[in-house]
């Protein structure tokens, strides 16, 4: 018995050695094929490095410089200053068009459907809003509900409820949320969608009973429950 296994153990060694020389032979055999492929590797990773290390971060940050004044107009409510520039400092049109690629020039684009909104062009303020790419906590659900009013002043109530609901449900938060799910609520009722309207209050009266809205809510759903049992 233990001279089979020894027996095992030599044929086992014998089949590892096989393998081995076998990819020494293969490594020899391929050596340069080998060599080339991991220097373009090699190459690849370090062009990436490159490129956000010299081209996209310095654009980065030349994108965020060119929209800080165009900003603080925003914040004064100078809309189309804002929008369009002043000769002297770049509009968000301005930074879209120049830096549409990077972190600042997706963020003109919520900006700039937001002076839409404000200055009542809303087909613009609509466009401008779906090019934008959100994923901040904050501008998403604002994005969402600002294209929600769009709709709303364009007579589009549906569409309009359905961006609230969108904007309420994307980024669930205290402050945005429940005043989302109420425009949704008041714009069901307006296409006489009761049970919609009924489910967005229900929501603010049980995930959001603390928040301005919810301190006020149970009216809404008193009316809308009227309402369904007519």
């Amino acid at each position: 018995m233990a001279k089979e296994n020894v027996k095992k153990d030599e044929q086992r060694l014998e089949q590892i050695e096989s393998t081995l020389g076998k990819s020494e032979m293969f490594i020899e055999e391929h050596r340069k094929p080998i060599i080339i492929a991991v220097a373009a590797i090699i190459v690849v990773i370090l062009a990436i490095f490159g490129i956000k290390k010299f081209v996209m971060e310095p654009r980065e940050e030349a994108a965020a410089k060119a929209m800080f004044h165009a900003e603080q107009l925003f914040r004064a409510d100078d809309y189309a200053t804002a929008l369009n520039g002043d000769g002297n400092f770049y509009g968000f049109i301005e930074v879209i068009n120049e830096y549409g690629g990077t972190k600042s020039g997706n963020l003109a684009k919520c900006y700039a459907g937001l002076c839409y909104l404000n200055m009542g062009e809303f087909e613009n303020a609509i466009k401008y809003l779906n090019d934008f790419n959100g994923k901040d906590q904050f501008m998403k659900p604002l994005a969402m509900g600002a294209k929600g009013d769009a709709y709303m002043e364009l007579g589009n109530v549906a569409e309009a409820a359905s961006c609230y609901e969108k904007a309420a449900k994307e980024t669930k938060n205290i402050t945005t949320s429940p005043m989302f799910l109420m425009k949704a609520g008041y714009a069901y009722e307006m296409i006489e969608n009761y049970k919609k309207a009924l489910e967005m209050y229900n929501i603010i009266n049980d995930e959001y009973p603390t928040s301005t809205e919810g301190f006020h809510v149970l009216k809404n759903i008193a009316y809308v429950e009227a309402k369904l049992a007519e």
